[in-house]
């Protein structure tokens, strides 16, 4: 009998990452590849960096991985993710909340960078009753065929505050908030939901003498295929939700017209950091209490894709258009804040690739 720790699957190492952590990833569609360093606490040089024969390069240069303050608006703070859009231009999701502090008006920020030439092309920030103070801007997904430039759609997983999603119209740089607290975008409570990681609880506040469970909402956003339904998971939740795109982007609509077109997708089997989605109607899951990548078929059958003790806390997920799908595993779990303030990290962190049978979702204009 095969030893629950057997790896299964075709797990190939692309790059091992010495700190500081990473935690997105994403591929261009000429196979360029770019990771991001948030500042959640190690050194960090540059918080975007492209992978360049081995070596971790400042991008688009370092004078946008030096910022004056944390609501410079030129320059990166704390990045959480970076995303390749259907056109190829690469998008940096910036926080503007080292060490998850609250956010100042103009650290928030949607940064689009032209791969040809290597220069930021477009800064989008947003007003304070979009990005809250408590906001933590995570993930992003895109649909360049809805509105003039296309429609950008963001997860605010704030531990401390109301989670949510936020909807940029690319063309005006205007943003607005849907499903604001809405329960499916909520970290559930600790009596419905446990993570364990490695036989431990996965929880907060070093130091207390009984630690918290985290409250991190809507994380993981993935787009359908045909555009139509935008999935979304909070960090902390075994569940997975969707909600329809046209109603994400009808500003007539209000909040409670939005959330009566939520769906509960059901129980995804593990708590999960990313989701992603192919053109073929999959959707990927990282399940980063089993170190596994799970998929959920276009009949809504789940299978385990990929399992491997390295996958250490699968993070980002990138499906290129090189038929590989990237995760990063950065040992999150073991990072001091939830181990009672001890690091139990042990670097190099790792990024991985799994070959699938299809591409990615490109939803762009012919």
């Amino acid at each position: 009998m095969a030893s629950a720790d057997q790896p299964t699957g075709n797990l190939e190492l692309v790059a091992t990452i010495e700190p500081p952590m990473p935690t997105g990833v994403t591929v261009s569609h000429t196979g360029r590849i770019f990771v991001n360093h948030p500042l959640w606490g190690d050194d960090v040089a540059a918080t975007v960096v492209e992978l360049r024969g081995g070596a971790r390069v400042p991008f688009p240069d370092a004078a946008w991985n030096r910022p004056d303050a944390d609501d410079d608006r030129h320059a990166f703070v704390s990045v959480q993710c970076v995303v390749v859009d259907p056109i190829d231009r690469l998008w940096v999701v910036d926080t503007g909340a080292p060490m998850l502090q609250p956010t100042k008006p103009g650290g928030p920020k949607l940064v689009r960078v032209d791969l040809d030439t290597d220069t930021v092309g477009q800064v989008i920030t947003f007003p304070t009753g979009v990005a809250l103070p408590s906001t933590y801007l995570n993930d992003v997904r895109f649909d360049l065929r809805r509105g003039d430039q296309g429609m950008a759609f963001v997860t605010d997983s704030a531990n401390q505050g109301p989670n949510g999603i936020i909807v940029v119209d690319l063309a005006t740089g205007q943003s607005w908030r849907r499903l604001h607290d809405h329960p499916s975008t909520k970290a559930p409570s600790l009596h419905t939901s446990r993570p364990v990681v490695e036989g431990r609880y996965f929880l907060s506040r070093p130091g207390d003498a009984e630690p918290a469970p985290l409250t991190f909402g809507s994380d993981g956003i993935a787009i359908s295929a045909d555009g139509s339904r935008l999935f979304y998971c909070p960090l902390m939740s075994r569940r997975f939700y969707s909600v329809s795109v046209d109603a994400l982007c009808d500003r007539s609509l209000d909040d409670a017209g939005v959330a009566a077109t939520v769906v509960d997708e059901g129980d995804k089997g593990s708590c999960a950091d990313g989701l992603e989605t192919d053109d073929a109607g999959r959707l990927y899951i990282t399940a980063y209490e089993q170190n596994a990548i799970f998929r959920r078929t276009a009949e809504g059958d789940f299978e385990t894709l990929v399992h491997d003790p390295r996958l250490l806390w699968p993070d980002t997920l990138s499906l290129a258009t090189d038929g590989y799908l990237y995760v990063t595993a950065n040992q999150l779990h073991r990072g001091a804040a939830y181990n009672d303030g001890k690091d139990l990290r042990q670097p190099p962190y790792a990024l991985f690739r799994v070959a699938i049978d299809a591409g990615p979702v490109l939803l762009r204009r012919p």
